[in-house]
């Protein structure tokens, strides 16, 4: 079975100091295959908050877990406007990874990093004509593996939220699903879910939650499992941190990928048309 540990928005800087250690200690017993973090590592780009979050990589390393990694727009400096508009990377890559957009590929799956921060609108996420053709690119022909894409901004959020949109959101799903993304993971929300999009059902949109920060926005501090069993079954689990117990499992989401799209289990059976609604 390949599992993945999909963490987000750790925000190094401003976390709560008593969840780091459970958190680790849970990715490890669970063993992925691959820990995934789709961006925001620190809360403003400080070289102290990079510090912490590089020693939290390693120790997920040291285990002998490979780990993807995108930038967020919290990892480029706000106030700095110097570096953040010529070398907005500089800190991330001496820190994290020199590599903007990895690439991680077994057996079964096939996952491609996008970067959507854009330098010159902090908050707001933007996506290229150059990041989907190379995402593309690396998915390759169809032979059968899950097609996974990791990006911080989402490419598609609730109509009630107040955050500007990831500019170019909709051409670039509509070009992930023609290349035959079968799941697009992302944070910059605080908030898990892992519904099917709702224009291209084809494509499970994987949101994870805040891991490790105090701004949480009214949920508990989150992160997500994902399964994909042999027989073709996927899983997400979203685990949430508690009082005294570190994090703990909720109810597993099964989903399958049909004619119309992703379903999920209901029951013993699995429902006739996508799912839209929150984990």
């Amino acid at each position: 079975m390949t599992r993945l540990i999909h963490l987000s928005d750790l925000h190094f800087g401003r976390t709560d100091p008593a969840l780091a250690g459970p958190l680790l200690r849970t990715i490890a017993r669970q063993e992925p295959t691959l820990v995934v973090i789709s961006g925001d590592f620190t809360q403003r780009a400080r070289p102290g908050q990079f510090e912490k979050a590089k020693a939290f990589v390693a120790a997920i390393e040291a285990t002998e877990t490979p780990v993807l990694s995108v930038p967020g727009n919290h990892d480029t400096p706000l106030y700095n406007l110097f570096m953040r508009w010529l070398m907005p990377y500089a800190r991330y890559k001496r820190a994290i990874s020199r590599d903007l957009e990895p690439t991680f590929e077994t057996p079964e799956m096939r996952v491609v990093g996008i970067n959507t921060v854009n330098p010159f609108a902090w908050q707001s996420g933007k996506l290229s004509a150059r990041h989907i053709s190379r995402a593309m690119e690396h998915f390759g022909e169809d032979d059968g593996r899950l097609r996974i894409a990791v990006l911080h901004h989402p490419l598609q959020q609730p109509p009630t939220l107040d955050k500007p949109k990831t500019r170019g959101a909709k051409a670039a799903l509509a070009a992930l699903s023609a290349a035959g993304a079968d799941l697009v993971l992302s944070g910059h929300l605080h908030n898990a879910q892992a519904v099917p999009f709702t224009q291209v059902p084809g494509v499970l949109f994987v949101q994870a939650g805040t891991a490790l920060s105090t701004r949480t926005r009214g949920t508990p501090n989150t992160f997500n499992q994902i399964d994909l069993k042999p027989d073709g079954t996927l899983s997400v689990t979203v685990w949430s941190a508690t009082e005294g117990d570190g994090f703990l499992p909720g109810p597993p989401h099964s989903y399958m990928q049909g004619g119309t799209g992703w379903t999920m289990r209901q029951g013993q059976e699995f429902a006739s048309a996508p799912l839209r609604a929150p984990l």
